[in-house]
C-alpha cells in the first residue's frame, strides 16, 4: 500500500469511509460536530484520522461509529485493518467473517424467503443479488 509522507495511513479504507461518511452526514452535521459527538477532546482529532496522518484508536470505535451513524462492527474492523493488517487476518482466522446489522437483516430475509431451507448459492441467485446492486 502507498504511503503519503505525514500522512502514512491515508490510503486506508478507513480514511476513504471517514470521507464519504462524514460528506454524507454533511446535511445533517458537521465534521466538528462529529467529532465532539464521539468525544474527541482534541476537534482536529478527527481530521488527522480523515487526512490519513493518525488511526482511529480502537478504543474509539464505538463512540465514533455513534457519531458517524454507522455499524460498529465495519467501523472496528476498517480500525482494525487500519491498526495492523496482520492482526486484521488473524482476527478474520479466528473469529470468521464479521457481519454488520445491515448484512444480518439480509440474511434474515434470505432465510426467511428460503423457509430456512439454507439455499445453495447458485448461478442465477447470484446474479439476481448483484443485478440488485448493477453489477
Amino acid at each position: 500500500m502507498k504511503k503519503t509522507i505525514g500522512k502514512p495511513f491515508a490510503h486506508t479504507r478507513l480514511v476513504k469511509f471517514l470521507d464519504k461518511r462524514i460528506l454524507e452526514l454533511r446535511p445533517r452535521k458537521t465534521q466538528l460536530e462529529i467529532a465532539a459527538e464521539a468525544g474527541f477532546n482534541a476537534l482536529n482529532t478527527l481530521a488527522m484520522i480523515k487526512s490519513g496522518a493518525t488511526k482511529l484508536p480502537l478504543d474509539r470505535v464505538p463512540a465514533m461509529a455513534k457519531a458517524l451513524e454507522c455499524d460498529p462492527t465495519r467501523l472496528f474492523m476498517l480500525a482494525v485493518e487500519q491498526q495492523d493488517s496482520a492482526l486484521a487476518r488473524l482476527h478474520k482466522e479466528i473469529f470468521g467473517t464479521p457481519v454488520t446489522a445491515n448484512e444480518v437483516a439480509w440474511l434474515e430475509e434470505i432465510r426467511s424467503a428460503s423457509d430456512h431451507s439454507d439455499p445453495t448459492l447458485t448461478t442465477k441467485a447470484q446474479k439476481a443479488i448483484r443485478g440488485i446492486f448493477g453489477k
